[in-house]
């Protein structure tokens, strides 16, 4: 009885080992000894195969999710955020909007019920947001809003033309605030936005992360310095421009953002309002998504 208990097991490490990733044999070698201790326990063999089983393939899930989340949601592209933050603070402009936002084509779905389907899959697994319908000659839309939260909001969006083919749709995840400090920060090192976005989307988003502030009252700068500065503190290469009294707009490259549309990667614009009335400044990787 023995003997098969233990040809039974060899058989579902082995099936686990061919089917997952080159990790399996570590993880189902930690497992016999759980194993080892059923067998020693009550219960059926049967009982003792399905439990062993179960837990190894409950950490290859795990690694496998771990691993998806890694590769298509890189820490860099997250934490752009911050990095755009830091260097505003650093250049004494008090930070007033952020934004976060990923975007990405729903390749693969070949009819709009197909997308309504996906969008019924997404309402099961967030059913405390607020979720509307509209219907128009041009395309069907549903957005969803979060539950209200004392940091941030977040909204989720899905849009598909009414074409026959190719199906044109997209789906796009917002999370926006005011303040910018260590609850936004912290926000985007949890589980639960980890999680979120790969129960979101199907492949891999493209990111924008922007972010709109107020030169310090103390700070008596002329607009082309302040921004020249910026540029300078983001280590950019200027590509285009336009620059006016009043208003500035720079897109460059920098070696701080990977991604990047047309090989721009950062957009800065500034806008004065004249004596005592302030000077906005935007900051926006690959480009700029809030309006100024």
């Amino acid at each position: 009885m023995k003997k098969l208990f233990l040809c039974l097991i060899t058989v579902i490490i082995f099936f686990l080992i061919v089917t997952g990733n080159q990790k399996t044999e570590a993880v189902a070698s930690l497992n016999l000894f759980q194993i080892e201790k059923l067998h020693s326990g009550g219960g059926t063999l049967f009982q003792k195969v399905l439990s062993a089983g179960a837990a190894i393939f409950s950490s290859e899930k795990a690694n496998f999710q771990a691993k998806r989340t890694e590769s298509l949601f890189p820490a860099e592209n997250v934490h752009d955020l911050e990095k755009i933050g830091a260097i505003l603070q650093a250049e004494h402009i008090l930070p007033k909007e952020w934004s976060f936002y990923a975007r990405e084509r729903l390749t693969g779905l070949n009819s709009e019920q197909e997308v309504r389907e996906y969008a019924d899959r997404l309402q099961q697994e967030f059913p405390s947001w607020d979720w509307n319908v509209r219907n128009s000659r041009q395309k069907w839309e549903i957005t969803a809003v979060s539950p209200t939260s004392q940091h941030h909001n977040e909204t989720l969006q899905i849009m598909a033309t009414h074409t026959k083919k190719p199906m044109n749709a997209y789906i796009v995840y917002r999370v926006t605030g005011k303040e910018w400090n260590q609850s936004s920060r912290a926000y985007f090192t949890t589980e639960e936005f980890k999680n979120k976005l790969s129960g979101i989307f199907r492949g891999k988003p493209t990111f924008f992360s922007c972010m709109k502030g107020v030169v310090s009252d103390k700070i008596d700068t002329a607009l082309h310095t302040k921004m020249n500065q910026l540029v300078t503190s983001f280590n950019a290469n200027e590509i285009e421009s336009l620059k006016e009294e009043t208003f500035m707009s720079v897109s460059a490259a920098s070696p701080m953002f990977s991604e990047s549309i047309e090989k721009i990667n950062l957009q800065i614009g500034a806008r004065s309002e004249g004596l005592g009335g302030g000077t906005t400044i935007i900051v926006g990787t690959p480009i700029i998504t809030i309006e100024y």
